[in-house]
């Protein structure tokens, strides 16, 4: 998918988004007013919501191959005070405001990893598979203007073929503070070597077996990215969300024998019943 194709997808959700700022639900309570940060809750209590999106992205990371993807969306969640435990998908996790500027995060996960089979071109015959298993991340974000207008954020994430730090900024848009509305971030993502070999790397075995020549890459730099998330209340109980994402490697990653797009590119779309 060209960028100029990704950018014509997405300009219909833009409109919509500015066009029904004002229609928003107001009527929610949530712990941070992120579209990014999904909130069933409405106060202390539970919060549910259950729902099915589909992703129109990158097979792998690096590849130049795009497909359909259904996904399961939504989580159960249960709030008290200033904290907000979930589980959602495969994650389960806490989020809290220890202040009101500072929200921090930490959650387990899973890391499927990579397959061979991931790529229908046969692009990574030879590859072999990537391990799979428990994936940590621990976040912070830090409100830079009233009701989290604009803000910076921090990450790291611990998995099973290595680690990776993100920080970025971000701005929401419109007037609502229900969680609705929408909101842009730009990131930089870093690595470490074992991160970036598992995922662009070619051990010497691999390079017999796929024809590859060998790569050994150092950690640091990994990409930089823009992501847009947009979420908003068709009624009381059905919400459509959004998320469009382009991120763009650094030339180590870019000119892995491993890659063949210097991009990653994913544009999602569904909808949640919030009960």
């Amino acid at each position: 998918m060209k960028l100029s194709k990704a950018i014509l997808l997405t300009a219909p959700l833009l409109a919509f988004s500015y066009a029904h700022d004002s229609l928003a639900d107001e009527r929610r309570s949530v712990l941070v007013p992120l579209p990014s940060l999904d909130d069933f809750t409405d106060g202390d209590g539970w919060g549910v919501g259950l729902g099915l999106g589909v992703e129109y992205e990158s097979e792998y990371e690096g590849s130049d191959e795009f497909d359909f993807e259904f996904d399961p969306a939504g989580a159960l969640q249960w709030r008290t005070g200033r904290h907000l435990y979930y589980f959602a998908g495969e994650a389960l996790g806490w989020r809290g405001l220890v202040s009101d500027a500072w929200l921090l995060e930490a959650s387990l996960g899973f890391d499927e990893g990579r397959e061979e089979s991931d790529s229908s071109d046969g692009d990574l015959d030879g590859l072999g598979d990537q391990d799979e298993g428990a994936e940590a991340v621990l976040q912070f974000r830090r409100d830079l203007s009233d009701q989290w207008r604009n803000w910076i954020d921090g990450r790291v994430i611990f998995g099973p073929n290595g680690n990776r730090a993100l920080i970025g900024y971000g701005h929401r848009f419109g007037t609502q503070t229900d969680g609705t509305g929408s909101e842009i971030a730009v990131v930089a993502v870093f690595h470490d070597s074992e991160q970036a070999n598992s995922d662009f790397g070619v051990m010497a075995s691999q390079s017999s077996a796929s024809s590859l020549p060998p790569t050994d890459l150092d950690g640091g730099y990994r990409s930089i990215g823009i992501n847009y998330n947009y979420r908003f209340n068709l009624t009381p109980h059905w919400q459509l969300f959004g998320e469009a994402l382009y991120e763009h490697y650094g030339s180590d990653i870019a000119d892995s024998p491993v890659s063949r797009n210097d991009y990653e590119a994913e544009l999602g779309v569904g909808v949640i019943y919030v009960f």
